[in-house]
């Protein structure tokens, strides 16, 4: 299929949801009855980060003794992968599941195919991503980084987590390998949570959403008015370097969320 991929929705229940393959294979829209949930744009909605995720310093990564020196497209880091600047390709579609996959190429050095799923219920959205190599081995990360609205109509989300460390965050905007006791907000900071993600966010009166991945990284952002970021991820900002996760022949990199809500 080429870019002129068209937007897939999934329903069950009154909740819709809609993938735009054609640009990212994001989110552009996640409704409950006539509440959307994701900020709208372009730029919104839940976008894959993959096959990195959040910045790579300076763009430089090693896949053992060879470097690698990727776009600066938010100088002077790289950030956020290139799987939401392609187009990816309609798998398989059904009423409330889909799946989505693209092969990876340049500016990416290495050979592989990723992989994005969707299943949705009346109270409930599963998502999975896979990387798979071709024949290399290399390191790569992979997650998601939703744009919830802050105002749903009433009072502003309430943001509640246990995290059992920060990641010390540098001038640079990289963790600077140092671990420290949760700071308040507001944050763009990467927390550890080693029994796996567990966020709540609560809209007073309205609605309570909460996001779990067996992962336990996830990145908090929520400096600007209009959205709450809670983004799980296979690895810390800059992981490619910190904490690189090989993908190999027989050892595919695999990582799911799941957002449960209910109405208040």
């Amino acid at each position: 299929m080429s870019s002129s991929e068209e937007n897939v929705r999934l329903s069950a229940g009154d909740a819709e949801l809609t993938v735009d393959p054609a640009h990212g294979c994001r989110i552009g829209s996640l409704r409950l009855g006539s509440t959307e949930l994701l900020r709208q744009g372009e730029r919104y909605g839940c976008f894959p980060m993959v096959p990195w995720c959040g910045r790579t310093g300076y763009g430089e990564f090693r896949n053992g003794d060879v470097p690698h020196q990727l776009p600066l497209n938010s100088p002077p880091h790289a950030i956020h992968g290139t799987g939401r600047d392609t187009v990816w390709r309609t798998a398989h579609v059904e009423k409330a599941q889909a799946a989505f996959y693209y092969d990876l190429a340049e500016p990416w050095p290495y050979e592989g195919r990723v992989t994005q799923t969707f299943e949705l219920t009346e109270d409930g959205l599963t998502l999975g991503l896979a990387v798979e190599t071709y024949g290399t081995s290399f390191p790569a990360q992979a997650g998601w980084h939703p744009w919830f609205h802050r105002n749903l109509g009433g009072q502003d989300a309430r943001l509640s987590f246990d995290a059992a460390w920060q990641e010390e965050r540098g001038d640079d905007h990289l963790p600077t390998g140092r671990r420290i006791d949760p700071v308040p907000g507001p944050w763009d900071d990467c927390f550890g949570m080693p029994d796996g993600v567990d966020v709540t966010l609560t809209w007073p009166e309205q609605l309570e959403l909460t996001v779990k991945s067996r992962s336990e990284w996830v990145v908090i952002y929520d400096e600007q008015d209009e959205a709450i970021c809670v983004e799980p991820q296979s690895g810390p900002p800059n992981g490619l370097n910190t904490a690189p996760r090989l993908v190999t022949p027989i050892d595919p990199l695999e990582i799911m969320t799941t957002w449960s809500w209910t109405r208040l």
